[in-house]
Parts: C-alpha cells; structure tokens; sequence
C-alpha cells in the first residue's frame, strides 16, 4: 500500500526533522562554544572572541584548554566558570621553573599524575603561575579554531 502524497511528504520532513535534532544533539555532546573574557590569552585571542571547543580531555603540550575555575572560593559560583589557557607540561614533564614556587616544587621535581601546568598567553595573565596545577578532571576540552 503507498502512502497519498501528503503523507509521504509528512513522512520524509518528520524522518528529516529527526536526524537534524540527532545531528545537532551529538554535536553538543562533542563540541561547545565559549567565549574568551578577559586579556589572559592575547595576542591569541581577544576579550569576546568566540571560540569552537572540542570536548575532550585528550591534550598536549601546546594546546589551548577550557577547564572549570580553579580559583572560586567555596560557597561561590565563579564568573567565568571556566578559563582559557594553553598547555605548557604533561603529567611526568619537568615543573616549570616559573610554577615552582605556586607548587613547592624544586628543580627535579615532574608534574604528577593528573594534573596539567596551564599558562596564558599574556604575560599578565592568572594561570599555573598563580593557582598551581590544573586537575586533568576539570579540562572541558582543546580549543579547535577562534
């Protein structure tokens, strides 16, 4: 039995309309976009740059990250609630010099497991330098493209 013509065409939009909400749902759930605040990453990225985001928490050295604010005090909801830096050393990496301090680190000391050394790209910027070591559990994910 075939449908009329009406019905057919219902048919194909509802079947259409189904695999773009799939599409667009599995999309959110693999990507997200932010939006940088603040001079920490400049000359990389400006305050208000919008920034398409992978969610993953598979990084290098060298990859720009979105993790959860390290620095809230308890009991506040942060503002932004995450942060934008770049990856400067991997658990079992050497501590940066410049970090040392923030950890209590001295020259041979590696960054331990699960944990991540984050810099902006500004000089004036609140990162490893400030807040320490960054849990690996906290990255949302790699920044892909401004």
């Amino acid at each position: 039995m075939t449908l009329p013509t009406a019905g057919r065409v219902l048919l194909t939009v509802s079947a259409g309309g189904l695999g773009t909400a799939l599409t667009v749902r599995l999309l959110r759930r693999r990507f997200t976009m932010v939006r940088v605040q603040g001079g920490s990453m400049a000359p990389t990225y400006a305050d208000g740059d919008r920034l398409l985001v992978h969610r993953t928490t598979r990084v290098r050295t060298g990859d720009a990250v979105v993790f959860d604010n390290p620095v809230t005090p308890p009991g506040h909801i942060p503002d932004p609630p995450w942060m934008v830096k770049r990856v400067t050393a991997l658990p079992g990496d050497p501590v940066p010099a410049d970090v040392r301090p923030a950890v209590s680190a001295d020259t041979n000391t590696r960054v331990p497991p699960g944990h991540l050394v984050v810099r902006g790209d500004a000089d004036r910027s609140q990162d490893s330098r400030h807040f320490g070591y960054v849990p690996a559990a906290s990255i949302i994910g790699v920044v892909l493209r401004p």
